[in-house]
């Protein structure tokens, strides 16, 4: 998730002269990619907070992390202290590591925030939505209709349809700020949201969710703005809704 960057020539460095036999060598190496290894491990831990594929409370090995992206500890530990930074990762008594259990209070106040920065970036999707962003979006709606619609609901499937259709949305709205913004909410968001999807596969029949999403793919497609977070907002409000009543939040 985090972009490569070049690194430029600095202006005090000496140029090649003809006595220098490696410069055309290392010239044709190209410039390494600046990305470093706790960049690479933040990015990889934001996607699956994001995606879902961490549970509230879930409880994370370092030194597995470590192994399954064949890194050494340090990079592992600078990622979580970035992410615990986020307050998407807690560090716990005795060094211990795990997703957060949001709070009823904590999740409202999410749920809120969610409204009003999503439901912008719906709003400014709908206006300035290119043919291929359109497309893009009607490819993950029919993707998560598939996913619900099976016999028995693929969950997983659904939940990364669900994921991608919301963000290909945010895109189209070419803000990249915004995508930041909306990124910092669903990695506390990602993991109860989705937990709540894959936990109740049963619920992704004919829901809430696949009804706003045709709505809201129906104004993108009009370049209905109000109408588009009138879509967004009934999709995260419903979602919310059921959240709650299911009684997984701390008092």
């Amino acid at each position: 998730m985090t972009a490569a960057v070049q690194p430029l020539r600095s202006a005090t460095e000496r140029p090649a002269s003809p006595g220098d036999a490696d410069a055309s060598a290392l010239d044709a190496i190209g410039a390494l990619a600046r990305e470093t290894l706790g960049e690479r491990v933040t990015g990889e831990l934001r996607a699956l907070l994001v995606a879902g594929r961490l549970a509230p409370g879930e409880k994370l090995s370092l030194r597995r992390v470590a192994e399954a992206l064949g890194v050494s500890m340090m990079p592992v530990r600078e990622a979580v202290s970035r992410l615990a930074a986020d307050g998407a990762l807690e560090v716990l008594p005795g060094r211990a590591v795990r997703v957060p259990v949001l709070s009823l209070a904590q999740f409202r106040e999410l749920t809120r925030l969610r409204l009003v920065v999503e439901g912008f970036a719906a709003e400014e999707a709908a206006r300035q939505a290119t043919p291929a962003d359109v497309d893009r979006i009607a490819a993950f709606d029919a993707a998560f209709r598939q996913a619900a619609s099976a016999d028995p609901p693929d969950s997983a499937a659904a939940v990364a349809a669900n994921r991608d259709l919301h963000f290909a949305l945010y895109e189209a709205a070419a803000m990249p700020s915004l995508i930041e913004m909306i990124e910092r909410l669903w990695l506390k968001a990602g993991p109860i949201l989705n937990l709540d999807m894959r936990h109740e596969p049963r619920r992704l029949e004919g829901g809430s969710a696949m009804q706003a999403h045709a709505r809201l793919l129906e104004a993108v497609r009009r370049r209905d703005a109000p109408a588009a977070r009138a879509a967004l907002e009934d999709d995260i409000a419903a979602a919310a809704a059921h959240i709650e009543e299911t009684g997984q939040l701390r008092a």
